[in-house]
């Protein structure tokens, strides 16, 4: 049985930092895609950064870009979200996901229905 289990998470004041992990077990995702995605009260889930496949680079939401860090261990099977310059409109539950193939295209990448395995999810909670 897959499963993606996230760690980290909580309270913040603005400019602070939160750092996310998210551990696979039942499968290896070393060549597929895996990444992280949130959703606010009220709003739809949205793309936040994935590494597309095996060596690529990652994919960053430009809201994310330059404050947001993702890092994967393939050994591990596990993956980090470092969050840096927090601000309240990154308040949100978190989702770690993984798709069982690669996601090359972009838009396919960013796709929250492109994935197959999810993480419960966890709060982040940004105070200004």
């Amino acid at each position: 049985q897959v499963q993606l289990v996230e760690s980290g998470g909580g309270s913040v004041q603005a400019g602070g930092s939160q750092r996310l992990s998210c551990a696979a077990s039942g499968r290896t995702f070393s060549r597929s895609a895996m990444g992280w995605f949130r959703q606010a009260p009220g709003k739809e889930r949205e793309f936040v950064v994935a590494v597309c496949g095996s060596g690529g680079s990652p994919l960053y939401a430009d809201s994310v870009k330059g404050r947001f860090t993702i890092s994967r261990d393939n050994a591990k099977n596990t993956m980090v979200l470092q969050m840096n310059s927090l601000k309240p409109e990154d308040t949100a539950v978190y989702y770690c996901a993984a798709s069982e193939s690669t996601l090359y295209i972009r838009s396919n990448c960013k796709s929250p229905s492109r994935y197959d395995y999810w993480g419960q999810g966890t709060q982040v909670t940004v105070s200004s």
